[in-house]
């Protein structure tokens, strides 16, 4: 089987690692892929347009296509192939709509009576404004559509919020600040029935112990002790299924991944938020610890018979290197040392924001590099992830340093 992988972060390299390593694969190839994705097979440039993927798809005679990010699935890539009769992982563009707009989100879980924040959409600056007076602070403003994990603004005080709302407005949810921790929980759908990975949790502030401005995600970890086994039903039973059966119902059949961003609250989960694709860096934590079903399940969002997927018992934990500037302005183009030295302490290292430049290796982005280790314990894979982490080396890399401390608190 010959399989596409639309995108070039350190989701599609953990995607395509994954899918290297499955029987029955022949080749992977990415579009437009990066410098660690070359590694594993061939990476060709990406198109400028939904039609020039499936063109793309067709040329290679690939058998399926996996998407990465949420701009090709909000682009109507998926209804570009579907129209061709070519088999593609991911949600139609109306199905989309769940990620590329936040105000869509939230009407549908009230249609769908998925348990959400309080909140009210608004849409001029005088109005949110307005709005954020008849909430208790701290508040959570959140643009519209698409801001690449850096749409959301947590404001403690009147200022902030007033900051918060020139910088992302003028479209915007005002929502209740929930109390809690938070859980990434992703299924995978073929429009009838969710398919459910293992929990895990990102760590999408900056600066440790959650401080500083929100990023795409500095870390991750997946372990199988984040949510029992009841949690995970009543997520299923209140959020993943009432969201795909509502999809279909209102004839937008939800296909691909689902990403629910959870509060696990004292009354039970509630939505902060729905992705349409994998996590990034929750995808290289978890693409880590699954063991087996990884094809077969991309085969069952596309069409197939559902399957059961294998996880491996030891806890992984992800830890994004980033350049200096991120998340503001990322400075780019610094050589980056020590990959080998990394992967030699029994660590993978994902390629997020690299490139090639007269043969070095250098930073292309705000996030460079996911460090990414498993060990027998939660604190052992913990430690593997920092002591590799330790061996990398570019010019204004920094990090946070308690990737996976909520769990070691936890257990």
């Amino acid at each position: 089987m010959k399989i596409l992988v639309i995108g070039g972060g350190g989701r599609e390299h953990a995607i395509a690692w994954r899918l290297k390593q499955s029987p029955g694969v022949s080749e992977v190839i990415a579009s437009p892929g990066n410098p660690g994705i070359a590694q594993l097979g061939r990476c060709l440039p990406a198109p400028a347009t939904a039609a020039g993927f499936a063109d793309l798809a067709q040329t290679e005679r690939v058998d399926l296509t996996v998407v990465g990010p949420e701009a090709p699935l909000v682009a109507g890539v998926v209804d570009e192939f579907r129209a061709r009769s070519l088999k593609i992982v991911g949600p139609t563009r109306a199905a989309a709509q769940l990620e590329g707009s936040k105000i869509f989100a939230k009407q549908f879980f009230s249609r769908a009576g998925i348990p959400t924040a309080r909140s009210v959409e608004t849409g001029s600056a005088e109005q949110a404004l307005d709005t954020i007076k008849r909430f208790t602070l701290p508040v959570v403003i959140k643009a519209d559509g698409l801001a690449a994990g850096k749409g959301v603004i947590i404001a403690h005080t009147t200022d902030e919020a007033k900051r918060a709302v020139e910088t992302l407005g003028p479209l915007l949810v005002i929502e209740e600040f929930l109390e809690g921790e938070e859980v990434s929980f992703i299924g995978i759908s073929n429009g009838r029935e969710v398919l459910p990975l293992e929990a895990s949790q990102d760590h999408k502030r900056v600066g440790d112990g959650d401080t500083g401005p929100n990023t795409g995600g500095m870390g991750a970890y997946c372990d199988g002790r984040i949510l029992t086994a009841e949690q995970t039903g009543i997520v299923m039973d209140r959020v993943m299924n009432p969201a795909v059966a509502r999809m279909a119902a209102e004839g937008m059949p939800f296909t691909g991944f689902l990403y629910a961003g959870l509060m696990m609250t004292p009354d039970g989960p509630k939505v902060l938020e729905f992705n349409v694709r994998l996590g990034d860096p929750e995808t290289q934590a978890l693409m880590h610890r699954l063991e087996g079903g990884f094809v077969e399940a991309l085969q069952f969002a596309a069409g197939g018979e559902r399957v059961r997927l294998q996880w491996k018992q030891d806890p992984s934990v992800c830890v994004v290197l980033a350049a200096q500037g991120y998340p503001a302005k990322p400075r780019l183009g610094d050589p980056i040392n020590g990959i080998e030295q990394a992967e030699a302490v029994c660590a993978v290292v994902f390629h997020a924001g690299t490139k090639l430049s007269s043969d070095r290796l250098v930073t292309a982005g705000g996030r460079v590099l996911g460090i990414t280790a498993s060990g027998r314990t939660l604190r052992t894979a913990i430690e593997n992830a920092y002591s590799a982490a330790a061996k990398v080396h570019f010019d204004g890399l920094h990090f946070r340093r308690d990737i996976g401390a909520n769990g070691l608190k936890r257990w």
